[in-house]
Parts: C-alpha cells; sequence; structure tokens
C-alpha cells in the first residue's frame, strides 16, 4: 500500500504546490498581478462603460475566469481598490486606519479610473487563454505600463515559500525609471498608505527591513497626539498595544482616547509627575507605535518562482514599458499604412473614373477582373500591392459616396497621416526618448494626486534600558537571608528596572548574577549586593581563609556569566571569605598568625594593592606561610 499511495501522494503534492505558486499567491513580474487581480481588472475593462458598476456584478462576472468563490474575489477586489490606484470607489469600502470592513457587495460600487484605462490595457497586445472552464478567454498578462509590483505592495504565501513587496510612491518610481533609460543610477525607499515615518536604513534594496514609526506630537507637557500610525497597524490595535505596556507599567500614561475619523487622532496623556517627552520614547519602545516591515520580493518570471530586488523589479519594468511603447507605436503605425492605402485606392479609383469600367461586365469575376485592370496603371502609387479584399472594400463603395467626393479632403486626409506616420517613425527611432517623454508626461499628469506620504528619516534603536524607570523595589533581609520584590527591608532596599542584573556575593565565596527575584534565599552572610554593570563587568579584591586557616588573595574581574547559576571565588572547599571590596585601592591587611611553640614572628602585613588579576577559578595569591586567626585592613587615607 505505501508503495502505491507514495508516488500518487507525491505527484499530487507537486501539482498543488505548483498551483498554488502560479496560479494564486505569487504575483507574475510581467504585469505585477497576482491572477485573482488580473482577472478582476480584465472584468472591470470589459464592462467598462464610464459608469458605476455594483460589486457584486463585477464578482459574479469575475467568477467566469476564477475558479474560486466569491469571498476570494471580493476580498481582493477591496483590497486592490485601496490601493487607490486602478479602482476608483463608491460607497464603504472599509478603512485601512481603524480596521474596519468594507460593506456588502450588493451595496458598494466601482469603475476603473483613468489611470488604469491609459496605462493597464490594450486588446492588439494583449495575449489571451481559454478561461478554466473553456467558455471565455482570459489575459496570460495585461501589457501594463507601471510597476504595478512595486507600486501596490502585496503579501502571499505559497508551499514552501512567500513573498512580501513594499508599496513605494508612484511618481518616485517613475523618476527612478527615467534614470534607468537614463543609464543612471537611483534609490528607491517604501512609502505606506498610513504616513507615518520610516528609516531605509536595513532595507538593502528591497532585502532587508525597514523600520516604521506612527508621526506623534507633543503638545505641551501633558499631551501627546498620534495623528498617523504605522503600516501594517491599525488605530485598535495601536491603542491595544498602548494600554497592554501601561499596564505592564512600561509607558506612564493615565488615559488614553481616541478621536480617529477620516485621519488618525489618538489622544496620549501621562502620568501625574511624567513629562510628555519622556513617554514619547516609551511608546517606540514598547507599543507599536514603531514596529519593523520586512521586505522579500519573490514573483513570478519566465515560469518560475524567484527571488528579485527592488532594482531587478524595477528595470524589468522599464524594460517591458519600452517593450510595450515601441509594440504600441508599430501597431499603430501598421494601422496608419492601412488607412494610407485605403485611401490612396480610393482616390484612383474614383478620381480616374476605374468604377466606370465595371458598367459592362456581366459576372462578379468579369467586375473583379475590370476593377484590377483599371487600377494596374496606378500601381506605382500604390503604399502596398493591392489585394482581393482590397478589391471587395472598393466594390462597396456606395455610388453617393463617390458623387460626393472631395478629392482636396482626401489628399488632405493623405497629408496627415503621411505626417503622422513620419512622427511614429521619429519615435521609434529613438525611443529612450519617447519612454522618457511618456515617463514625464505621466508625471505631469498624475504625480500630484499620489504625493508622498510616509517621510524619509534616520532615527536609531531606542535604548530600552536608558529609558526603563527604576520602579521595581527589592528588598534583602539579613536576618533571613531573603531577597526579593516581596521583601521588607529596613536595612537595605533598593530601586532597580527591568533589565537590572543584582549581583550578590556571600561570605562562602559563591556569587550569582540574577534579575530582581521575587523572593529568594541567600543562605551565606552576604558581603556584596548591589547592581551588576553587563557593559564594565565588576571588579573585586578578595581575601579568603582556607579550612587549615591559610590565607590567600586575588584580583578577580567578574563579566561574563548565566543568569541565575552559582559560581564560586574560593576555590577550596570549606574556605572563607575575610575581606572582599570593589575598591582599585583596597588597603593594607594586618594578619595575626596562629600562635605555635616558639613562635617568633606572630604578625604580619600585605599591600593588597599588590595582589594581580587572575581568573574567578584561581588560587591566587598566599599571602601568609603561617596560618591566620584574624585579619585587619588599614584602608589608606584619602
Amino acid at each position: 500500500m505505501t508503495t502505491q499511495l507514495e508516488p500518487l501522494m507525491e505527484r499530487n503534492f507537486l501539482e498543488y504546490a505548483s498551483y498554488v505558486i502560479l496560479d494564486r499567491a505569487i504575483p507574475d513580474l510581467r504585469d505585477g498581478f497576482k491572477p485573482v487581480q488580473r482577472r478582476i481588472m480584465a472584468t472591470l475593462a470589459s464592462m467598462d462603460d464610464g459608469k458605476f458598476h455594483k460589486v457584486a456584478n463585477v464578482i459574479g462576472e469575475t467568477m467566469k475566469l476564477h475558479p474560486h468563490g466569491d469571498a476570494s474575489i471580493g476580498d481582493a477586489l477591496v483590497v486592490l481598490a485601496n490601493k487607490d490606484y486602478f479602482i476608483e470607489k463608491q460607497g464603504n469600502f472599509g478603512n485601512l486606519i481603524t480596521g474596519h470592513k468594507a460593506a456588502a457587495a450588493r451595496y458598494i460600487e466601482c469603475r476603473l479610473t483613468p489611470l488604469a484605462r491609459e496605462t493597464m490595457f490594450n486588446d492588439a497586445l494583449t495575449e489571451t487563454r481559454p478561461s478554466y472552464d473553456g467558455r471565455k478567454r482570459e489575459p496570460v498578462s495585461l501589457p501594463a505600463k507601471l510597476p504595478v509590483q512595486l507600486m501596490l505592495g502585496t503579501e502571499g504565501i505559497a508551499v514552501g515559500m512567500a513573498t512580501r513587496v513594499l508599496p513605494h510612491n508612484l511618481p518616485e518610481l517613475w523618476a527612478a525609471q527615467i534614470k534607468i533609460v537614463r543609464g543612471r543610477k537611483f534609490e528607491l525607499a517604501p512609502d505606506f498608505p498610513h504616513g507615518g515615518l520610516i528609516d531605509p536604513t536595513d532595507y538593502d534594496d528591497g532585502r532587508g527591513r525597514v523600520k516604521v514609526r506612527a508621526r506623534v506630537r507633543v503638545d505641551g507637557p501633558k499631551r501627546i497626539v498620534i495623528t498617523e500610525i504605522p503600516w501594517g497597524t491599525t488605530t485598535e490595535s495601536v491603542i491595544a498595544s498602548i494600554e497592554n505596556a501601561a499596564q505592564k507599567g512600561k509607558v506612564k500614561i493615565s488615559s488614553i482616547q481616541d478621536y480617529t475619523t477620516d485621519h488618525v487622532e489618538i489622544e496620549v496623556t501621562p502620568v501625574r509627575g511624567v513629562d510628555a517627552d519622556e513617554v514619547v520614547p516609551q511608546l517606540w519602545a514598547y507599543t507599536d507605535c514603531e514596529v519593523s516591515a520586512s521586505s522579500n520580493i519573490v514573483v513570478i518570471r519566465d515560469g518560475h518562482p524567484q527571488s528579485v530586488t527592488v532594482s531587478d523589479a524595477l528595470r524589468d519594468a522599464t524594460g517591458r514599458l519600452v517593450d510595450i511603447l515601441r509594440r504600441e507605436l508599430e501597431h499603430e503605425r501598421g494601422r496608419l499604412c492601412d488607412k494610407h492605402h485605403w485611401l490612396t485606392l480610393e482616390q484612383i479609383f474614383i478620381e480616374n473614373r476605374v468604377y466606370q469600367r465595371i458598367e459592362e461586365a456581366k459576372t462578379d469575376r468579369q467586375v473583379r477582373s475590370e476593377v484590377r485592370k483599371g487600377m494596374e496603371p496606378f500601381a506605382d502609387a500604390f503604399i502596398r500591392p493591392m489585394v482581393d479584399d482590397d478589391i471587395t472594400r472598393l466594390l462597396d463603395i456606395k455610388i453617393r459616396r463617390i458623387s460626393r467626393y472631395d478629392i482636396n479632403k482626401n489628399r488632405k486626409d493623405i497629408d496627415d497621416i503621411v505626417r503622422a506616420i513620419d512622427k511614429v517613425d521619429r519615435k521609434l527611432a529613438d525611443m529612450a526618448k519617447t519612454t522618457i517623454d511618456y515617463l514625464k508626461d505621466l508625471i505631469a499628469r498624475y504625480g500630484d494626486a499620489y504625493p508622498r506620504r510616509t517621510e524619509v528619516t534616520r532615527f536609531g534603536k531606542v535604548d530600552k534600558r536608558a529609558i526603563a524607570a527604576a520602579d521595581i523595589k527589592v528588598g534583602y533581609d539579613p536576618e533571613t537571608g531573603f531577597l526579593g520584590t516581596t521583601v521588607k527591608s529596613k536595612d537595605y532596599q533598593m530601586a532597580v528596572t527591568e533589565f537590572d542584573r543584582i549581583l550578590a556575593v556571600t561570605a562562602d565565596g559563591t556569587f550569582r548574577i540574577v534579575d530582581a527575584p521575587e523572593k529568594m534565599l541567600l543562605p551565606e552572610k552576604v558581603l556584596y549586593l548591589g547592581l551588576f554593570d553587563e557593559k564594565k563587568g565588576q571588579s573585586f579584591v578578595v581575601v579568603y581563609r582556607t579550612k587549615d586557616k591559610m590565607l590567600y588573595g586575588k584580583r578577580v574581574h567578574i563579566e561574563k556569566y548565566v543568569r541565575g547559576r552559582e559560581y564560586r571565588l574560593v576555590r577550596d572547599k570549606g574556605g572563607r571569605v575575610v575581606f572582599l571590596t570593589p575598591d582599585r585601592k583596597p588597603g593594607v591587611l594586618h594578619m595575626q598568625f596562629v600562635p605555635a611553640p616558639r613562635q617568633r614572628v606572630k604578625e604580619g602585613t600585605f599591600d593588597l594593592a599588590k595582589l594581580r588579576a587572575t581568573a574567578i577559578t584561581a588560587r591566587g595569591t598566599r599571602l601568609a606561610t603561617k596560618p591566620v586567626s584574624r585579619v585587619k585592613v588599614v584602608r589608606p587615607k584619602k
């Protein structure tokens, strides 16, 4: 059974994965659309009569091309319409900044925008194929003259891959295309419909990410107003993130009010005693007022999924624009040449009264033969050789048209066509200039309608440690040996932040570095308790006595550690620390030796400043050759 199922499952899975990648989730680089978007655009073009159409009707017509349900078509249409490039809306299409959904499809209407009509369609250049049921034909790709994928932005999840393209500003894309045609360098940064601010330092031509911030205005010491939110968020999600951070004590606010209508207006009030300027960095650090947007541009290129950069995609779109403009000009030239050819034939046929030759002809074959013979003497004036269809068309000319034929008007029309053909030829001869002129014309006519909404700036990473409030109270009770936030002590209390680490060194020669604990037991007497500096570490002079009362000293530096793990400063088991200080000038150690028979030297000294630095686990320097009973440190006078 396994042998039979394995090839079946492998084949079916590959077919499913290929279908999802090519026909659903990943956009095609040729026109920048996913299949459902392309079918919606093709349907709107076929229905276009200048009037608005019910979205429900558009969905129904699109279902003739799209082999999926109406919900997927409706959702895709609303998303595409909210981009404000190709679909003009009428009714409630939802709200991007609040996250509210669109009204039902039967209540809202749409139609193509002038930009879409001008730049997205040309039946003469559109390759089509049968629809999924063979009843209709759908475009393989649209002859898009715009860098659709980069201007819209898109997301899609397929089998084993995903794509995420950040939207860009359309006039800036046009300006970059002009630079591409001229062979110059260019640089692009995303532009989001939500507005806000972005830092594209790590964008890496679409292979990295950008940091996006809300636009925040400080109105006095006690009022903060959020007027634009980051892309990918809504006012509800931003407010929820602020409330969540406030509950955790990370953002010091007393209230938050949402006055959003067509524009974002979220008012934040700091708590008493806290200035608004102090709260703003907290909003960046702990809420959705600052988010990171990653970019991973995966497209269908030549029938295969491929990862590209922004520059690759735009250069491909520019090359395609040049090709489409060239093909349009060639098609226009062919149309003009056909018209020139016909007007010339018509002029010869009427002015030279060739039509009189058919009066004596009795059969259709004789009629056609007489027309051909009558036109042959003027063959040198033909634009191209005359064919049977041309004869049929000449014979279709009505007597009324012949009687009212205006020779001067015909010659003027021919002159106009000749000038038009010459103009097209000049454009074809210099496609670089033609393309640049076309792009400049688009910028002049549509540029003001699509201003940049997101401000490009540079802002560094918010240092959460710097803005964190030291509002966690940690106490230590020497009598019980407990340390923690729930421990009350008159003798020792410290205020720490969530990022602070506490270093505790006890008399048994052990130390541990911990976060502020709720309650933990330190079984030995604490010799040092304080904040640990993770950047600089902590140095100590340690003097300890072994079990046989021999005295050792060393200078150690603590820097690397694992939180909560216990480390030993004293190598010998049973040893006890008799002196510990972080001072760089620890003083002179006075020692009294253990009494012994016939002992002459009863005490000694050692300058602790002479101790050399050792590893934490090293034994250190032996301070005396005899057992020591008592020690005393005399510190230098300041």
